[in-house]
């Protein structure tokens, strides 16, 4: 047995085709309704629609990645009672289709974030990167966000401020563009004045008060996603620590331990994101995938190098500080478990996450960050060989 090998696709508007997907090797497309907006019921015939698209092609939908949750919700504001029965009823449509796997984070307003989605990697390929004395320049100087300079130390400040002075009304403008880029497989984003209001409303809830909301979504959707036979698979903040003053849940082996407590379920389970999670300097993704293999369904497989404290660069997925090697033996034991026990879910799909902007693709302005066609490709292709090295030498 090997991983089931995926690929996330936008939808109709990605620039890369379920044709050219297919000749990767993917069996299995990872997609969402983006033109749904967040919070309205997924009815079954526009999944349905998604669902024939794909399998026309030959592939099948194998996850959703993401079912987004409302900023309602992660509030427990206004509507959200409403919005978690719509969330209820997207998972049990998702169900009659036949679609188990849903992907989900409760990041708060931001999906993730980077300081610098050009960067010239030392082949000639284009990268990403997170600096966080560029995001306190951002932070402090053109969101101008009260008190943010009590969040980073002197030695960040300074070098934040020197930073900030040494851009052009250009470079602030695109820095404030790549830290306020919309959800994968969008290019909008907020306006700063649209972003502030949104900070604003996050004013009074803290650690705390977001880890009981979460708490209390996992406790009113799983026993919904156990009925429908739908895995729920919570995906790690990216990266894993709190910026502009709002608080991250995600993040760590305890947040982790916390979220799989809130509700006791198979049905109530992980994304394992080696590149999200590892980009954390305290986190051990050896040691997590060890201690939670169990509650794994669904894999991302990438690579980071961290370069001072917590800043990173996204490596190729076989480079970096991640010991994939370890991460993927582990999971391949787990799957070979579950399969003996008749578990159903022993499929694991794992997909490359994010890779490198190459050559033939470097000239397109419709490639979202990290999802090429060719850098993907080549991740998928090593971790391949990888997986296929590690059976035969364990014998599964």
């Amino acid at each position: 047995m090997a991983f089931e090998q995926t690929w996330r696709w936008f939808g109709p508007n990605d620039p890369i085709s379920l044709k050219e997907i297919k000749q990767t090797g993917a069996t299995g497309i990872v997609t969402a309704l983006h033109q749904i907006p967040v919070g309205e019921v997924w009815q079954v015939n526009e999944i349905q629609r998604r669902q024939k698209l794909i399998e026309s092609e030959g592939m099948v939908w194998s996850v959703v990645e993401s079912l987004p949750v409302h900023e309602n919700i992660k509030k427990r504001k206004n509507n959200f009672k409403q919005l978690i029965d719509n969330y209820k009823q997207s998972i049990r449509n998702l169900s009659q289709c036949g679609i188990d796997t849903v992907c989900y984070n409760f990041m708060p307003i931001l999906d993730w974030s980077r300081t610098d989605l050009r960067v010239v990697y030392k082949d000639g390929s284009i990268t990403t990167r997170f600096e966080l004395s560029v995001f306190a320049a951002f932070d402090i100087f053109i969101l101008k966000r009260p008190d943010a300079d009590k969040d980073y130390n002197e030695y960040l400040f300074r070098k934040a401020k020197n930073y900030y002075e040494s851009l052009n009304e250009n470079q602030k403008k695109t820095l404030t563009e790549t830290i306020l880029l919309g959800l994968p497989g969008s290019f909008e984003a907020y306006s700063l004045d649209q972003f502030k209001t949104a900070l604003n409303e996050y004013k009074d809830i803290g650690q705390n008060e977001l880890r009981e909301n979460l708490s209390e979504f996992i406790k009113e959707i799983v026993p919904t996603a156990e009925e429908a036979g739908v895995y729920m698979v919570i995906h790690p903040d990216d990266p894993p620590f709190s910026l502009l003053g709002l608080p991250r849940i995600v993040s760590s082996k305890d947040d982790l331990q916390f979220l799989l407590n809130a509700y006791n379920s198979p049905s109530n389970g992980l994304t394992l994101c080696t590149g999200s999670l590892g980009s954390g300097s305290y986190n051990n993704l050896t040691d997590i995938a060890e201690s939670f293999a169990d509650r794994v369904n669904f894999v991302h497989l990438r690579n980071v190098k961290k370069t001072n404290g917590n800043d990173f660069i996204e490596e190729n997925h076989l480079e970096g500080d991640v010991d994939i090697y370890s991460v993927m033996k582990i999971l391949l034991t787990e799957q070979s478990k579950r399969i003996k026990a008749g578990r159903k879910d022993h499929r694991l799909p794992m997909r490359p996450d994010h890779g490198h902007l190459m050559l033939p693709e470097q000239n397109s302005n419709k490639i979202y960050p990290g999802y090429s066609l060719f850098g993907r490709m080549r991740g998928l292709a090593e971790l391949r060989g990888l997986e296929l090295g590690i059976i035969r030498a364990l014998g599964i």
